[in-house]
Formats: structure tokens, sequence, C-alpha cells
């Protein structure tokens, strides 16, 4: 009785004080849940970041600067064109799937993997991707001014840097990243959409497109060079590796589902570019002729308001707008990205705020230039796609000589031929293409 009176006391001031009584099977089962519950929530975390990581180099590489490319020469070359686009999505095929499985597999983002192969390689390819980036950035910013210019009638450059405010305050929300994954990814959605529309209505000639994706009537190698650098040229090659890398996404157990991530990227970028082609080609077939050269020029914002009166013109701007604005998001976060093999100390909130610090630089200039924004998109297209080869050309020094940095993973030598190749290839495409890119500037 002494002891039951002791006792009970007790217990009451162990319930008191939320002690729990605990089974040990009950414990264990406890400890099972909460790991399962963890491995989905990485497992979403890592299936959001793969689908961010597609969306954010798709949306990348269809950006106004495409838009604006792709409306001009489709204007100048018609149908030919065709071959154009089929030749920037097989390029691109090479690209990134060598440089996005190179990049994850050793975990290691392109210019310190470069400098491990190369001392200094580095150093020049993160000199002429941020530099690139920042020549395209100036470009997508006057490409949303463009597009809330059609959509809202406001002044071209208060349209800029409006955009450049949105895009700045992306990077000031704490979870950045997180941001940018589910804003890439509805934009480009919204995108596709919209340009589907217009195509349809637009009604361009298919089976002369189809022909000449093929059998094109003529070739034009600075036309292929620029529309392969605006989409898979300079920053928009690391985009969605350097992305997947940030969120935790590396190593040779995750060689499949990187690989299916570029695929798919490069799969949703190729239907894009095709759309939005028929849809100006079927502009251009009826007969309306296009203005490509003058001072105030916007060739797609022609294509798309011939094509669908006022409701295209401002399908137009929405397009354009979102096209930049995204880019202006890819742009800024990939080209900062680099900045660690120059400072270690750029990460992280550091980062964030370097991206920002990028964003108003690119700003500042596009108010400060007096090119006409149509031509500027045009050249930074060809400028990015002079930067190509020499990043191919490292990496593919990697693939071949330099395996003891892919972690022991066997890397494919039938991805290194066509890596190789495209590598080859877009160098010969540069050199023939230097000339009158820059030719550019000067109109």
């Amino acid at each position: 009785m002494g002891l039951n009176s002791f006792e009970f006391p007790t217990i009451l001031l162990l319930d008191e004080m939320d002690v729990p009584v605990t089974d040990p099977a009950n414990t264990a089962t406890s400890a099972e849940s909460d790991e399962r519950l963890d491995l989905r929530s990485i497992a979403k975390s890592r299936r959001t970041a793969l689908i961010g990581a597609l969306f954010l180099m798709a949306t990348s590489a269809i950006g106004p600067g495409f838009i604006t490319q792709t409306a001009t020469f489709t204007a100048q070359m018609g149908a030919a064109f065709a071959f154009g686009i089929l030749a920037s999505i097989l390029i691109d095929f090479a690209v990134q799937l060598n440089i996005w499985r190179m990049i994850t597999v050793s975990g290691k983002r392109a210019p310190e993997l470069a400098n491990l192969a190369i001392p200094g390689s580095g150093f020049v390819l993160g000199f002429l991707v941020i530099l690139g980036g920042l020549v395209f950035n100036i470009g997508n910013i006057a490409g949303a001014g463009l597009g809330l210019n059609v959509l809202t009638g406001m002044d071209a450059k208060i349209g800029g840097l409006l955009s450049a405010v949105f895009a700045i305050a992306i990077f000031l929300a704490k979870r950045a990243g997180a941001v940018v994954d589910r804003v890439v990814v509805i934009a480009g959605l919204i995108m596709i959409v919209l340009t589907v529309v217009v195509a349809f209505i637009s009604q361009p000639p298919i089976g002369d497109a189809l022909r000449q994706t093929v059998f094109p009537d003529e070739i034009n190698f600075a036309t292929i060079t620029t529309i392969v650098g605006g989409t898979v040229g300079g920053y928009i090659t690391y985009a969605g590796a350097h992305r997947l890398l940030a969120s935790g996404t590396a190593g040779v157990e995750h060689v499949k589902q990187v690989n299916r991530a570029a695929f798919n990227g490069i799969l949703v970028t190729g239907i894009m570019r095709y759309v939005l082609f028929l849809a100006i080609l079927g502009v251009v077939a009826s007969g309306v002729v296009i203005d490509t050269t003058g001072a105030a020029a916007n060739p797609a914002a022609q294509a798309f308001q011939a094509a669908a009166g006022e409701f295209g013109l401002r399908v137009f701007g929405a397009i354009f707008w979102i096209a930049a604005i995204t880019s202006i998001i890819g742009a800024a976060y990939t080209s900062v990205s680099f900045l660690p093999v120059f400072s270690a100390k750029i990460v992280g909130r550091r980062a964030d705020f370097a991206t920002i610090v990028f964003i108003v630089v690119s700003l500042i200039v596009y108010l400060l230039i007096g090119t006409a924004p149509a031509t500027l998109m045009v050249f930074v297209g060809g400028f990015n796609g002079l930067i190509l080869p020499i990043g191919l050309s490292i990496f593919m020094y990697i693939g071949w000589f330099r395996g003891d940095l892919m972690n022991g993973y066997r890397y494919p030598k039938w991805l290194l031929v066509i890596g190789t190749l495209a590598t080859a290839l877009t160098w010969y495409m540069a050199v023939m293409a230097v000339g009158p890119i820059f030719s550019l500037l000067a109109t």
C-alpha cells in the first residue's frame, strides 16, 4: 500500500509533463513511417527539380531573341528556314545530352570541371559565358520591353525596366530556386499553348515546310549559327545542368533521370521552335511583307497581327513578354552560377544578390544603348553561337581523355561521337558566320 501511494502521484506528474510511455515496436514503426515520408519528400523535390531544369533550359532556348530571329529569317528565307530549325534541334540533342551528363555525373559545375581537365580553361569558359549571358540578357530585357509595348502600349524602355524589377523580385525570395522552377514551368506551358493557337489560325503550307526541312532550297550558315546560338549557345547549354546540381541531383545513380529530363527538354524546345516557325510561315506564304530592317521593326509582331488581327498582336505581346521574362531569369541565374570559379564565396544568398546585380547591369546597358532591339536580339544569338564551340571542345576533351573525372562512370562512345561531330560543325559555322554576325551591329 505504501509503494502504491508513492507511485501513483509520480505517474500523474509524468503525464502532466507530457512524457509519453512508449512501446519499442511502435517507436520502430513510427521511425519507418517518418523515413518513408522523407524519401517521398526527397523524390518529389527531385522530380520538381528535374521538371524545373527541363523548362529552365527550354524557356531559355525559346527567348525573345529566338522569336525575333525566327520571324526575321522566315521572312527572308521562307520554308527553307525549316532546315535551320532541324539543324538547331539536332545540334541541341548532341550538345545537351553530353553537357548535362558530364556535369551531373562529375558533380561539378562546368567551369570547375573544365579547370580540372585543362587548368585555366574554366576561367576562360566562365568569362565567355558570363559575357555572352550579359549580352543576351540585354536582348532579353529589350524583348520584355517590346512585349509589354505591344500588350499595353507602354514605352518599350519602361516595359524593360518593369520586367527587370519583376525578375529581381523573384531572386529576393528566400527560396529563389523553388520560385524559379514554378515560374518557368507555368510560363512555358502558357507560351506553348498561345503559339499553337496562332499557328492553327495562320494555316501554314505544312507540306512545303516538311519537304524543305530535309531538302531546303537554300542553306545559310550565318542563319543557322545565329539560330543555334540563340537556342543552345552560351549560357543556355549549361542552364538545366547547373539547376540540377543546385537541387542536389548529381552522381552516376541519377544518369537515367538526367538523360530523360534532357531529352524531354529538347523535345519540348524542338516542338515549340517548329510551331513558332509554322505560325510565321503561314503569314509569309500568304504574301504579307514583313519589315525586318527598319529601326522600329518588330517582325514577329507583324506576323502575329497579320495572322489574327488585334487578337494576334496581343497574343504576341503576351508570348514575347513570357519568353523574355523566363530568359532574363535563366540568363541571370546560369551566368551567375559560373562566378564561383572566380570566388568560392558567391553561393547561396550571395549568389541570389549577385544575380540581382547582373540583372541591374543588363538593364542599365539596355537603357543606355541606341541599337534597335530587334537587331540587337538577332546579334546576341549569333554572338553566343560563336561562344558555343569553345565550351563544346573542352567538354569533348573531357569525355575522350579525362574519364577519371567521371567518378568511375563509363561514358558512352556513341554520345561522344555525335558530340564531336556537333563540335566540328559549330566550329565550321562559327568561322563562316563571324563576319555577317558582327555586321548586324552596323545596320
